[in-house]
């Protein structure tokens, strides 16, 4: 069983709950996979640097001086620590963006309403470059940067990097994807961090989004964890950063 594991920028924040997460990956039997995010370290870098933050509708525009505060603090700062402190913990870790051996490939979103800037949609992952390290029992740890054929990197979703590479390494192998983030799961009442459901399939997903139970902030996950299990990915998982350890109150989603 592949386990690709996301973990968000708030919880990589947090030392003491970054440590914990980082000893139960290190802990996982098998090949895995971790991607990880960081924006709020890009908004502190910038907001240092005197660089204006946009948003729209909580999404991150990601103008040039952005996008090279996006690689310094992605794929140097964060993925480097990470490495490091797996590699203290006995896993052999690897740091990745998607230039590094073509893993993954993007084009920059076409504009609509909004121009996003800098910023990537999925095209290919190169899952025999991925299956070629963890069959070496490396352990690859992806930042939320991805690359386009002609050699531009790219802001990326974190979690639809996660999505994507689950999707794909899902035809080489029996998958399961895991979202660690600040919350226990999906919440049926977002100001009760104890109200986690418990299991959630669509038709469950399309009643609480008419109830409007379901939160705007995690329902691009939710439509990335349908997408993913209708495209190959065996199971997925939400919770925090205890997700991975047994017996933990979570969120699991299933067809």
């Amino acid at each position: 069983m592949l386990k690709i594991v996301k973990i968000g920028g708030k919880l990589i924040e947090d030392e003491d709950k970054f440590q914990s997460f980082l000893t139960d990956f290190a802990a996982l039997k098998g090949p895995r996979i971790l991607v990880h995010g960081g924006g709020n370290f890009a908004t502190d870098m910038a907001q240092k640097l005197g660089y204006p933050i946009q948003m729209i509708d909580g999404r991150r525009i990601t103008d040039e001086n952005t996008l090279r505060i996006i690689i310094m603090t992605y794929g140097g700062l964060i993925n480097k620590n990470i490495v490091a402190k797996l590699q203290a913990k006995g896993n052999n870790a690897i740091g990745l963006c998607g230039a590094d051996g073509q893993s993954i490939i993007s084009k920059r979103r076409v504009v609509k309403d909004i121009d996003f800037g800098f910023v990537g949609d999925i095209e290919e992952i190169n899952t025999g470059f991925i299956a070629s390290l963890l069959e070496q029992n490396i352990v690859p740890v992806f930042s939320a940067i991805s690359s386009t054929r002609e050699g531009e990197l790219l802001n990326t979703n974190g979690d639809s990097v996660a999505a994507e590479i689950a999707k794909a390494m899902s035809l080489h192998y029996d998958t399961s994807l895991y979202y660690c983030f600040e919350k226990k799961g999906v919440l049926a009442n977002a100001q009760d961090d104890g109200s986690v459901i418990e299991e959630m399939d669509r038709k469950k997903y399309e009643e609480l989004l008419e109830k409007k139970v379901i939160t705007e902030g995690i329902l691009p996950k939710l439509h990335n964890c349908f997408q993913a299990l209708e495209q190959g990915v065996s199971k997925i998982f939400l919770g925090d950063f205890q997700l991975l350890q047994p017996g933990v109150k979570h969120t699991k989603i299933t067809n």
